[in-house]
């Protein structure tokens, strides 16, 4: 069965989303196609700090390593190849047309990268994945829920 006949059947699911979370019926949510389970794999591989999973320890990304450096002019380049790095090792059939990361005048200690990507698969549905770290306040982006790693 190829990728958008599954895409279509509604019976059929593609895998979990991250995070984990059980459904009315006690079982894990579930994607039901590969648009959403990519974009599930984004977030678990971006915010998986290298080393953290065991027996593959060079699976994800330094990404939640560098939000927490001091800002200099070259942070935001780091941030981008640490991500494009980790995407093409991990996730290749992904293909990354745009990160944008920002900081915020208000707010120092807040970093918005937002991700444009499409897939292999479906090269005209543009995708985005929005990570806030830190309270942003400025309102130039559509916003998803903060990361508040570890919790």
């Amino acid at each position: 069965m190829s990728v958008r006949e599954t895409d279509k059947n509604p019976d059929k699911f593609v895998g979990l989303t991250f995070p984990l979370d059980l459904t009315a019926f006690s079982t894990f949510e579930q994607s039901k196609n590969l648009l959403q389970q990519t974009k599930s794999n984004l977030r678990n591989l971006l915010l998986t700090t290298k080393g953290e999973r065991v027996f593959q320890p060079e699976f994800g990304s330094d990404l939640t390593r560098l939000i927490f450096e001091q800002y200099t002019p070259d942070l935001e380049d780091r941030i981008e190849v640490a991500i494009t790095d980790a995407i093409e090792r991990w996730l290749p059939y992904v293909i990354v047309n745009d990160i944008i990361v920002r900081s915020d005048e208000r707010n120092q200690n807040a970093v918005l990268v937002q991700l444009e990507y499409t897939i292999q698969t479906d090269k005209e549905s543009l995708q985005t994945i929005t990570f806030n770290f830190g309270q942003f306040a400025s309102e130039d982006f559509t916003q998803e829920a903060p990361i508040n790693k570890g919790s």
